[in-house]
């Protein structure tokens, strides 16, 4: 049921979180609905593997004002920025070469890699004709989502550029995933405090808030492929570096451990090998060191940011998931 609330200066009814997460879902889902046949064939297959929503549901507790309620533009934002997500995804299996994707057969498994890339590429200008419809467009150029896209493509492309780079330094692999993951989270952040009417101070809290919880959910992601299973996180394990993707935990083993990098120069270590040595080094305790520093920062933002308790809240679960706590 739509709540009768409205914006104080128009007739645009305002919405709760529930009502603009759910009408978010659907607005992502009658714009893939809405894609040609040809195309439309193959990408609704990616709604039979359904995520958690999670940057589409952060976007819409950041914009929530005072009363909890949601500007509708919110609403195609979030369905923007979920449908920019799925087309990473797409692309990241390709690269990846993945079979699955939350527990489901990934596109390129299905129809090939050729079809996966068009497919994604069309998701990328659906993501931005979304954002793009939004009523008040002086906001949307605001938002600079094109920017995050370009972010996370340079991202991915540098990520790929250093496949098998055992010399990248920690620094660099920051800069990777701040682009490849912790730009989308910056994204979704930012656009909800830009229309929630926040001052540029504020809105610019809440983006640092979104990439320091975009950072935790990727070094997170780092640490599961060491130490969660196929069936408990819905898609491969064990398969960074087999894939050539050098993580923060391998780094710190390569660092320290010098007998295994000369090994790895060789291209002769195992998995195991690869997991022993993160565990004599540290490479996890490091990790979920860096992880706490940015847990920490988080904290302190929204100790800085006027939140109501329920808000609050709301934040708090967020950056709880991205770390895995709850």
């Amino acid at each position: 049921m739509i709540n009768n609330k409205t914006h104080s200066q128009s007739d645009i009814t305002l919405l709760s979180a529930e009502e603009a997460t759910k009408a978010a879902i659907e607005e992502m889902d009658r714009a893939i609905a809405r894609s040609p046949r040809v195309v439309r064939g193959y990408i609704t297959h990616l709604l039979s593997s359904r995520g958690k929503y999670i940057r589409a549901g952060a976007l819409i507790i950041c914009s929530q004002n005072e009363e909890g309620l949601v500007h509708p533009n919110a609403v195609k934002m979030a369905a923007a920025i979920e449908v920019l997500h799925l087309a990473t995804l797409v692309h990241d299996d390709v690269i990846d070469d993945a079979d699955l994707r939350r527990g489901e057969l990934t596109l390129q498994k299905k129809f090939g890699k050729k079809t996966a890339v068009i497919c994604g590429d069309y998701l990328l200008c659906t993501a931005l004709m979304l954002a793009a419809s939004i009523t008040e467009k002086e906001k949307y150029l605001s938002l600079a989502l094109p920017d995050y896209a370009g972010k996370i493509c340079t991202g991915e492309l540098e990520q790929y550029i250093n496949n098998f780079n055992l010399n990248l330094s920690v620094y660099q692999y920051l800069k990777i995933i701040s682009g490849k993951t912790a730009a989308l989270f910056e994204a979704s952040f930012y656009a909800g405090a830009v229309l929630a009417d926040y001052d540029k101070k504020e809105c610019n809290r809440y983006k640092q808030l979104g990439f320091n919880i975009g950072m935790i959910f990727q070094l997170t992601d780092d640490l599961m492929d060491f130490e969660s299973t196929k069936e408990k996180s819905m898609k491969p394990v064990q398969s960074d570096y087999e894939q050539g993707v050098i993580t923060l935990p391998l780094i710190h083993a390569l660092k320290n451990e010098v007998d295994f990098k000369q090994k790895a120069e060789k291209k002769d270590i195992s998995r195991q090998e690869i997991n022993d040595a993160v565990n004599r080094s540290g490479g996890l305790k490091a990790t979920r060191h860096i992880v706490d520093k940015y847990y920490k920062k988080s904290l302190k933002i929204m100790d800085e940011l006027s939140l109501n308790p329920v808000k609050k809240e709301k934040l708090t679960e967020i950056l709880n998931k991205a770390s895995r706590l709850d």
